[in-house]
């Protein structure tokens, strides 16, 4: 009737949960509703940038980390020199182990550091670190030459690559998630693991060029250093990359809502961005799903990539070489279809193609290395595809997937920390794990066992997930692509919220 007020139909709850700084907001208008300045148009050369120098920060981490596993047995004669090769492998692989201890320790501390300065500065700092750890282990002198202080040398820095390397994934996956629309966030995203897999395809193709062209012997001598001195020029140019971006769209946002708050008596809910202590406390729930997510993507993760050269090589007779090649081979064929799994899982979900290659380690693992243990060319990488195609599910899905688990304000921080532990626990301990499984049961099916159990339990963590793709990050606005799909979605939400 005429004169009479509207009656406001209330909020959905989820969409409050999902956006409470946007609610906040519309709640202080008079007229109460999604402006289209409400909404985050990108700017598609941005965030190609950012996933630029995203991707090279994590493709330079995996390059280290995959120099040294596929350099173990090397490092092994050269930092702990034994009578027993098993000894010396154990050795190598604890202290490729030893860096993934500090994993949290990292987390904890440049994960809260990026929520409080932002994440273009922390990301450029870990940068620095890690090439800085790389170029270090490539100076240290033998056993041969100074005793003792050779290993000691070595797990320092493999400390301060472990420590800083704990700030790097929960940044660059957060700085791609908070850049990209929303629609695209799983294409994007993959493009993050697409450098993990250059990052390793970069070490073995090195390694095994290394080894082809100097033979085992120099190799031992000096060779073995250079793949590690190539990391220092490495990090300079992905150092560069990030001072060169801008901080992220969600980030800026919430430092803005953050200064308005604190001017503001009437916020319902504060702005400020968590501590450790809040994060465990309040989103313990989501951190826990986190690490069996990625605990089991890491152990399948490590056993493939990782592992796989020395178990062809200690365990079946095959030479390194031949081995990384193989090797070598799988990864370039992932390479050219993880962007694919990204936009399938942009379309069909995430949790259906998560539970695809969870399943897909749970029943294939044991039937892969049964052929793998066939011997001949071809049954090794039939088996090492069928591992493969698991896993490229996992990848190209885990950078979208991870970071919606938690809201913008303590997004780095929470994520860095519930992916670090699990990295620790279950990642860089997998090779040490499966290496001392065979040596104590002598039984070379141990990796697959290892890997079912994974794909178990990560099967059981993706039904406890929600779904979230082509949805909004919790605790940021709605992201697009253009301006006329932000005309569209602010005309679409014109009802009037009721708090």
């Amino acid at each position: 009737m005429p004169g009479q007020e509207r009656q406001e139909e209330p909020a959905d709850p989820a969409a409050v949960r999902r956006h409470p700084a946007l609610f906040r907001a519309i709640r202080q208008r008079k007229n109460p509703r999604l402006r289209r300045s409400d909404i985050t148009v990108t700017d598609e050369r941005a965030v190609r940038r950012a996933v630029k120098a995203a991707a090279l920060g994590n493709a330079m981490e995996w390059f280290d980390f995959g120099i040294y596993s596929y350099l173990a047995v090397t490092i092994g004669h050269v930092f702990f020199p034994s009578r027993n090769p098993t000894v010396e492998l154990l050795s190598s692989f604890a202290t490729f182990a030893v860096a993934f201890l500090v994993r949290p320790l990292g987390g904890m501390f440049f994960g809260p550091m990026g929520d409080r300065i932002g994440r273009k500065k922390v990301l450029a700092l870990t940068m620095m670190l890690m090439a800085l750890g790389t170029f270090a282990i490539g100076l240290i002198p033998s056993y041969a030459t100074i005793g003792f202080w050779a290993p000691a040398l070595l797990i320092l820095f493999r400390l301060v690559q472990g420590f800083s390397t704990g700030g790097e994934y929960g940044g660059a996956s957060t700085f791609i998630a908070e850049y990209a629309p929303d629609k695209r966030r799983g294409f994007y995203g993959s493009f993050l693991e697409f450098g993990t897999l250059a990052g390793y395809v970069g070490a073995a193709g090195l390694v095994t060029l290394l080894t082809a062209a100097l033979g085992p012997a120099t190799m031992e001598s000096w060779g073995w250093r250079l793949p590690f001195l190539i990391g220092g020029p490495l990090g300079l140019v992905g150092l560069y990359l990030r001072l060169r971006l801008d901080e992220t769209p969600a980030f800026q946002r919430l430092e803005s809502e953050s200064a308005h708050a604190a001017t503001a008596a009437d916020t319902v809910e504060p702005t400020t961005r968590a501590d450790l202590a809040e994060i465990f406390r309040r989103y313990w729930p989501a951190l826990v799903l986190c690490v069996a997510l990625v605990g089991a993507y890491n152990i399948t993760d490590y056993m493939l990539l990782s592992y796989m050269p020395t178990y062809l090589s200690d365990q079946l007779g095959y030479s390194e070489t031949h081995g990384l090649l193989i090797l070598l081979g799988v990864m370039v064929a992932l390479m050219l279809v993880i962007n694919q799994v990204g936009r399938l899982n942009d379309h069909y979900g995430r949790k259906p193609l998560l539970l695809t290659g969870m399943l897909g380690f749970l029943i294939l693992s044991i039937p892969a290395f049964l052929l793998i243990q066939q011997g001949a060319v071809v049954a090794i990488t039939a088996g090492m595809l069928m591992l493969g195609l698991s896993l490229v599910c996992l990848l190209g899905t885990m950078a979208a997937a991870l970071p919606a688990l938690f809201p913008t304000h303590v997004r780095y921080g929470a994520l860095s920390v519930g992916y670090n532990v699990a990295t620790s626990l279950f990642g860089g301990t997998t090779p040490l794990v499966i290496t001392a499984l065979i040596g104590l049961t002598g039984d070379d099916l141990m990796p697959a066992y290892y890997a079912t159990a994974a794909g178990l339990v990560g099967a059981i963590a993706v039904t406890r997930m929600r779904e979230t793709a082509r949805r909004p990050l919790t605790g940021s606005p709605p992201s697009v692509a253009t301006p006329e799909e932000a005309a569209q979605l602010a005309h679409a939400q014109t009802p009037e919220p009721r708090f």
